[in-house]
């Protein structure tokens, strides 16, 4: 059982006595007790007991965990108007609105600019591990929760998985308050909406939900709520189990969300109709609903000429098929169909198989084991050594298993040609699909040849026809077939406007 199977199974999500205090009226004296008591002896929660006014005489507390809020920003915009500014006002000017200081505070005193009302102990704990810092006063029900949050995040960089010659060099960093940001200053339309939302019963992420008010279906953005709050997770740690969680199907290996670090991709999406969900902590970002064109499409076909980034787009097509179907096609004609194959070649073939031991399944698969092994090996392994040992160890390996008879120069160069032709696809999550569904039909080849291989097209296609994300159709504009959306499917047209229009 994985870590998280038990945080889901375990203790933490059982009801315990305290939910019962949650909702009770914050006191000062009583609230910190529990306060302390939930918390425990952890070092970092710190708890400033203050009086201010002209004779003292209100007490207040400042809770805040450090390193998450910025304790500069506490002395300038709390501490400092509470107990320097307001010396000299009198108690009953503070506590004249009805009897709550708080709110002469907020409005007078208190120099931040996100303050937020806090009500009983469920929102008080949120705001705080949140990074806020809390102010209680004594006999007054409601506590202020300032967005003094200290700010340590990575710069924004350039494309580490989505590269581009010609393009946009910014990416999305771990805070969502900067990747929002990042968002607006390609959309600066007032249209553009932002609905924050939370996952998780322990990590309580923070997620936003951003789409273009007007071209997007009502519907769309509703399911996508009730997906998001029926996410029954205690550790919600990155993107990808929001993205396992709300999926349409989770038996299929085609991805059915699309994911981008690049805010222009992430742009372009929202303006034509997509939404997006953004999670605290990653610097992938969630693009929905998802069809199966959109994997093939890259950011530069866009920036380039039409007919550069049609050609280019229509060699990912070519690409696509090569590392799907190439060794099984290869496996089928030379175990099966040898008649296929011109006379010369086949007696160059049968006197390169003299001597190997392994059948053609055999060799396919052994070599593309061990190529996908020196693959891992690279993406796991020090950068700097990472990329020398997958390319010197493929060419060593395989020079050296050609020499000693293991296998045929033959699939080598079969196995080699198609994994490089898997590198064309963008998107790394049909990268996947595909070198998934590529030992699928070597094994379908080796067994029932070429018969096989049309079987597994028959039931691929039937598969991709049947998959939906979000309700979208994932072969759209193929199956069903739209004739406007060709123009952007396996090539790329001028462009023209083509977006929805703006609902009033």
């Amino acid at each position: 059982m994985s870590i998280f199977e038990r945080m889901n199974k375990g203790k933490m999500d059982q009801p315990t006595n305290q939910d019962e205090d949650d909702n009770k009226p914050l006191f000062l004296d009583n609230n910190l007790e529990q306060l302390k008591e939930r918390i425990g002896v952890s070092s970092d929660v710190i708890i400033r007991q203050i009086r201010f006014g002209k004779n003292r005489s209100l007490r207040a507390a400042i809770v805040y965990i450090d390193g998450l809020a910025d304790k500069k920003s506490i002395q300038q915009n709390i501490l400092d108007p509470l107990m320097l500014e307001i010396k000299g006002t009198e108690l009953e000017e503070l506590i004249s609105l009805e009897n709550n200081p708080l709110q002469l505070l907020k409005e007078s005193i208190l120099t931040a600019g996100d303050i937020q009302d806090i009500g009983n102990l469920n929102e008080l704990f949120e705001h705080l591990l949140s990074g806020y810092a809390i102010l209680l006063i004594d006999q007054s029900a409601v506590g202020l929760a300032f967005g003094l949050n200290e700010s340590k995040e990575r710069a924004v960089s350039e494309p580490t998985t989505q590269t581009v010659v010609r393009g946009p060099k910014e990416v999305f960093s771990e805070s969502i308050a900067t990747n929002i940001v990042l968002i607006r200053k390609k959309i600066k339309d007032s249209r553009l909406q932002v609905e924050n939302q939370s996952a998780g019963k322990v990590t309580n992420i923070s997620l936003a939900i951003i789409y273009i008010r007007g071209l997007v279906e009502e519907n769309l953005i509703q399911e996508i709520r009730n997906r998001i709050k029926k996410i029954d997770l205690s550790g919600v740690l990155e993107g990808g189990m929001i993205e396992e969680s709300i999926q349409d199907k989770k038996f299929t290996p085609f991805p059915t969300m699309y994911n981008s670090e690049r805010p222009d991709v992430i742009a372009a999406g929202l303006l034509e109709g997509r939404v997006a969900i953004l999670v605290d902590g990653t610097p992938f970002v969630l693009l929905v609903p998802a069809i199966f064109s959109q994997f093939m499409q890259s950011p530069e076909d866009y920036y380039q000429r039409f007919d550069i980034g049609s050609i280019i787009r229509f060699m990912r097509y070519i690409g696509l098929l090569l590392a799907l179907f190439g060794p099984a096609i290869y496996v089928a004609i030379t175990t099966f169909h040898s008649e296929l194959i011109p006379y010369p070649l086949l007696l160059n073939l049968a006197r390169q198989h003299e001597g190997v031991p392994l059948p053609t399944l055999g060799e396919a698969l052994l070599m593309l084991l061990m190529f996908e092994i020196l693959r891992e090996a690279g993406i796991r392994m020090p950068r700097v050594v990472g990329q020398a040992v997958s390319i010197v160890g493929a060419v060593v390996i395989g020079q050296a298993a050609v020499e000693a008879g293991i296998v045929t120069a033959a699939v080598v160069i079969v196995i080699s040609g198609t994994a490089i032709s898997s590198f064309i696809i963008p998107s790394s999550n049909m990268e996947i699909a595909i070198r998934i569904l590529r030992v699928i039909f070597m094994l379908l080849s080796g067994i029932f040849g070429l018969i096989g291989v049309m079987i597994g097209v028959i039931a691929l296609v039937l598969h991709l026809c049947s998959l939906r994300s979000f309700g979208v159709p994932y072969m759209t504009p193929f199956s069903p077939f739209i004739k406007a959306g060709q123009k952007d499917a396996f090539i790329r047209l001028p462009l023209t406007p083509t977006n929805k229009e703006f609902k009033e």
